[in-house]
């Protein structure tokens, strides 16, 4: 068996493997002979079948398996003892020549392989990221006010005296305002920092990509589910997420970052208290919670949602220590306007 190496560019590189009868005539024969102990035809008790009509029924199939487990395991063990990095799956070249399924015959197969350089960048002081603080204007103030009051004044409509809910003093509504305000703006400007490092270190990274072999790769792994147009459209956010998951890993092994069960078990229940929230449900018993986390995990539903929000928390946290970030006070307007 041979296998030659054709590296059509940097991102590039093709396989092509020539198989010879020689090669897998031995595992075809151990195949049929399997077969022929398994094998239960009427006239004939189990095992002791013909070979010829064993081969005249099985023969081409067992062909097609011999050869694609020969190909299959000398492809991957060529790979790794060669060197070669690469992303995704080695995949049927568009020159892949028509096979003659023929006992016998050598056969050729051309693989493509994304070639990738392996992400690689230092992470220092001087790597230096903007956390914005919005200011809180007296308008964003006099509108928040006008709607809680009005909000606490409609809780009261129709009700009698004795069901009247207390609303709040003008104080306690200033002093509320403030709290939600600062809350809100904190959210969004701590989302913002996220993606702002993402962005930064992605861009770093300055990772190019074999962009018409991952279409066919997605199209491939995928098959079935989405056309290559829905492929095309969604293309640009899959080249965003992929590369930020290449530098992801890239920190992960960087900084010696581990999920452990626990890690994934916490997120769990993280995600089971924000269900609650999201239909306004709060003070959810921790065992409850517990349980709804537990039977998630048990079913392998959002393991890898939750592996993956893990890994990004964990990276983010490790390269908040070790840049520079830099506070920096924004109006609202402007912070709307940011790319």
């Amino acid at each position: 068996m041979k296998i030659e190496k054709n590296q059509v560019d940097k991102l590039n590189l093709e396989l092509t493997v020539t198989v010879e009868a020689a090669d897998y005539a031995p595992i075809k024969k151990k195949k049929l002979n399997e077969r022929k102990r398994t094998a239960e035809f009427k006239g004939f008790r189990k095992g002791n079948v013909p070979m010829s009509l064993i081969e005249k029924v099985y023969g081409e199939q067992v062909l097609v398996d011999a050869v694609n487990d020969l190909v299959g395991g000398e492809l991957y063990k060529f790979i790794n003892e060669s060197g070669i990095y690469t992303l995704g799956e080695p995949l049927n070249s568009e020159k892949q020549p028509e096979i003659e399924w023929v006992d016998g015959n050598d056969f050729v197969f051309i693989f493509d392989l994304a070639t990738p350089e392996k992400v690689s960048f230092e992470v220092g002081k001087d790597d230096t990221v903007p956390h914005y603080s919005i200011n809180i204007t007296q308008e964003a103030k006099n509108e928040m006010k006008k709607n809680l009051s009005e909000y606490y004044a409609k809780r009261n409509e129709g009700k009698s005296e004795e069901e009247q809910v207390p609303v709040p003093t003008d104080e306690e509504l200033d002093k509320e305002v403030a709290e939600r305000l600062e809350f809100e703006y904190k959210q969004e400007a701590d989302a913002r920092l996220t993606r702002d490092i993402r962005n930064y270190f992605v861009e770093k990274a300055a990772i190019e990509l074999p962009e018409d072999y991952l279409k066919r790769w997605l199209f491939q792994m995928n098959k079935g589910k989405y056309t290559m147009d829905q492929i095309e459209k969604e293309f640009p956010s899959f080249l965003e997420d992929f590369r930020w998951q290449l530098v992801r890993d890239f920190l992960m092994e960087k900084y010696g970052l581990q999920v452990t069960r626990e890690d994934i078990e916490k997120a769990a229940e993280g995600y089971v208290a924000y269900q609650y929230a999201m239909y306004g449900i709060g003070n959810v018993p921790e065992e409850m919670i517990k349980d709804a986390a537990s039977r998630i995990l048990s079913e392998g539903k959002q393991n890898g949602m939750l592996q993956e929000q893990v890994e990004n928390n964990k990276v983010m946290d490790a390269l908040k220590e070790a840049i520079t970030i830099k506070p920096k006070k924004i109006a609202l307007s402007k912070f709307k306007e940011l790319k």
